[in-house]
This record gives structure tokens, sequence and C-alpha cells, in this order.
């Protein structure tokens, strides 16, 4: 059952959003204006956004393991929109609320929450396998530099002390790259 937030007035559209969420089997609370912080497990939010409330500016916008953020829009001007991407929401829902159309929105922001969720999860891995190259390639050079030694055999010293040492050859590189930086303080 999902965990919804509706953060908007308890008038007309309010009270249809609620109803129609309930049909629809979520589970949800209602406030206005909006928590600093959300209940906690909340899925999804509906948040109100109008002229006189787009200066909200919360922690749970921007949460990495956020909930998906869906703009309730009653007005349509620059302002607005911009309020509705700062926020993060990944869809939106015009005003006045109609229980036609509300099920597909929130599947599909749930999806594309899903979707960017995982993409920066594969992106942050990615990030990190390109480091760690990096500095297997900047200890390499270390070895190669300190020992007289050529490329397979400083790649083959680091796999060997990750081995014996049972850590990634990823750490050994990043102890020889921090050791050298110690012992380069103060050489021209």
């Amino acid at each position: 059952m999902l965990r919804v937030a509706v953060c908007h007035p308890d008038d007309a559209d309010g009270q249809q959003l609620t109803q129609q969420l309930r049909r629809i089997g979520c589970h949800v609370q209602g406030f206005w204006p909006p928590l600093p912080q959300l209940p906690e497990q909340t899925d999804v939010v509906f948040l109100a956004v109008r002229p006189d409330s787009i200066d909200m500016n919360y922690e749970w916008f921007s949460a990495e393991d956020g909930p998906t953020i869906i703009a309730v829009v009653n007005y349509e001007n620059p302002t607005i929109v911009e309020t509705v991407l700062r926020v993060g929401a990944k869809a939106t829902l015009p005003s006045p609320v109609r229980s036609f159309g509300l099920l597909s929105v929130l599947v599909v922001a749930r999806q594309v929450h899903g979707d960017l969720k995982a993409q920066k999860r594969h992106l942050r891995k990615l990030i990190g396998k390109v480091q760690g190259v990096r500095r297997i390639e900047e200890a390499k050079a270390i070895l190669m530099r300190t020992r007289g030694i050529g490329e397979t055999k400083a790649y083959d010293l680091l796999r060997d002390q990750a081995m014996s040492k049972r850590v990634s050859i990823d750490e050994i590189a990043q102890t020889i790259v921090n050791a050298n930086e110690i012992l380069s303080l103060g050489r021209p």
C-alpha cells in the first residue's frame, strides 16, 4: 500500500484528491502547510504549488531517498513552472482535481522517479569505477617510477598485495597514492 502525503489546503481539491487516493487504495495523510519533515516511509507527496507558496524549501524536495513528488497546480506561469522543477516534481496534476487521470499521473510519476533513482545509482557506480581505474593507473605510475619497473610488473605488484592483504586492488592503489603524497611533502 502506497503511503501518500497530500500537502494541500483542505479545500474541494484537497478533499477530492484525498478521497480518490483512498479509493485507489493508498494510505493518505493530509497536511497544510507542508511539513519540514515528512512522516517516515512516505512514498508519494502531492504538493500544492501556488503563487502564495512558491518560497517553500524543504530538505525532502531533493533527498536522495525522498518520495515521488507530484505538483498540484492551479495557476500556470514561469514562476510556478520554475517552482515545480525546483521541488523535483516528477509530474503535475492540474487543478481543479478530477478523479480521471489521477491514477495515470501517480503511476507514471512513480515509474519516472524509480528510473531516475536507478540511473543515479548506476552513475555513482560508474564514477566510482572510473575513479578506481585512475587510482590504479596513478599507483602503477608511482611504482614504475620509484622501482624502475614496467607497467605489467607494477600491476602484478598491486594485485599480489591486494590478494595477500585480502583487499581490493583499488584500496592498495589508494594507499600507495596517499603514501606518495605524504612522502612527497616539501619536495620541489
